[in-house]
């Protein structure tokens, strides 16, 4: 893997990735730490509306950013969309010094577009620069990437937001590491245009039904693309129903969330290092299956853990929350969903690259995006709502892993047998 790093066809895209990665998650955990820690009404709910708005773009816009990237060079794309992102980093900056939480969820919104747009380039422009062989290693990188960036970001973001925060640490931050991205997308060495007849259909909802249909009607592309839906449905339920977990059942203050975010988002990057060397240059769906399992029975432990536990009265630090019996199995556990969540992403999204025409391959990853943020959204919705009605963070997790045991079945049962 390491000299892919060194490559000039890979490097520029993983730094890109890098920090676009950084950016949505700093503006994304500054804003959840604002709602979580000023005590605002309702703020379970508004976290998890959080993480819907900035999905919910993916929904819309991923099949005119598959379209985009196959008519038109991919490189030349991906620096338009990143030039656009340092205006849409301003509004971030005004929103935050105003302490503006409708501006804050217009700046996600705009991340959460921009994000959607060059999802297809990301992730399509792979194979065309790398070997069949290379891709689960780069997809490994960039996933790692993706969760070391959510690391940094959200232990930034929530430095940011610490007491009230300020403007004066968010500004030079969101703004410097926009520029970093556009910087390093001028560097993506170009593509060529991989459908270049295809006129781009700025009807999204006609392209979005076009591609999903195309997607349908290939039974492997659409078997990746279910498997890859539910991690991400997972994903963004564990990661929204992280930090209420840990402030209100184990007992966290601002720096404990940030600990156990930390934690996690490091996991899943050895996960997905761990599907690359397991893999050695093959697609093992074999390796699906165990992190599909794995993901259901550590959501179950920690549901199991936490049912009987009553709300903390004082919100403790690290060290006191980690050296609690509760606060260790947790940690464990969550550890063990994003090392579980590596294991399951990687050879499952290397399949979906592998299987795709080269002149539609854009596309096909755009309608596979439009189907993750179908499934992200309508679980962000639902929890919404049950925790509206209700319903506990225990049973939420309780639920997921039940649901998830089922799916491990499915996707054991369903794999294609040549890959």
């Amino acid at each position: 893997m390491p000299p892919l790093l060194l490559s000039r066809r890979f490097a520029p895209l993983f730094w890109c990735q890098f920090f676009a990665a950084f950016n949505d998650n700093f503006l994304k955990t500054a804003l959840v730490f604002l709602i979580l820690f000023r005590g605002h009404p309702d703020a379970e709910a508004l976290i998890t509306t959080a993480s819907a708005i900035f999905i919910a773009p993916y929904f819309f816009l991923s099949g005119l950013g598959g379209e985009l990237a196959d008519r038109y060079d991919k490189a030349r794309v991906a620096q338009v969309i990143k030039f656009v992102e340092i205006f849409v980093a301003g509004v971030a900056v005004w929103g935050y010094a105003s302490g503006s939480l409708p501006i804050l969820f217009a700046a996600l919104f705009g991340f959460g577009v921009l994000a959607s747009l060059f999802g297809p380039i990301k992730y399509g422009i792979l194979p065309d620069h790398l070997a069949r062989e290379q891709l689960p290693a780069g997809n490994a990188l960039v996933e790692g990437a993706t969760f070391v960036a959510i690391l940094l970001g959200t232990i930034v973001g929530g430095m940011a937001a610490h007491n009230g925060g300020g403007p004066f640490a968010f500004a030079p931050l969101v703004i410097g590491f926009s520029l970093a991205c556009w910087i390093a997308a001028l560097f993506i060495p170009p593509t060529g245009e991989g459908a270049p007849q295809l006129k781009v259909t700025f009807n999204i909802a006609a392209s979005t039904v076009a591609m999903i249909r195309h997607l349908r009607g290939d039974s492997r592309l659409w078997w990746g693309a279910m498997v890859t839906s539910w991690f991400w449905l997972v994903g963004i339920v564990v990661l929204s129903l992280l930090p209420p977990l840990i402030k209100v059942l184990i007992g966290g203050d601002e720096a404990t969330v940030t600990a156990y975010l930390a934690m996690f988002s490091i996991a899943v990057g050895v996960g997905s290092g761990l599907a690359a060397w397991l893999a050695r240059g093959r697609i093992v769906l074999g390796i699906t299956v165990v992190g599909a399992v794995l993901l259901a029975l550590f959501a179950l432990d920690l549901g199991v853990a936490t049912l009987g536990a009553a709300p903390a009265a004082t919100p403790q630090g690290p060290a006191t929350v980690f050296a609690s019996f509760l606060g260790l199995r947790a940690a464990i556990d969550f550890a063990g969903l994003a090392i579980a969540g590596g294991l399951f992403i990687v050879p499952a999204f290397a399949a979906v690259q592998a299987w795709s025409d080269a002149d539609y391959r854009a596309r096909t990853v755009a309608a596979v995006n439009v189907l993750n943020a179908a499934f992200m959204t309508g679980a962000t919705v639902t929890v919404a709502l049950l925790q509206k009605t209700g319903v506990t963070l225990p049973v939420l997790f309780l639920g997921i892993g039940a649901a998830t045991l089922l799916v491990a079945l499915a996707i054991w049962k369903t794999k294609p047998k040549n890959t």
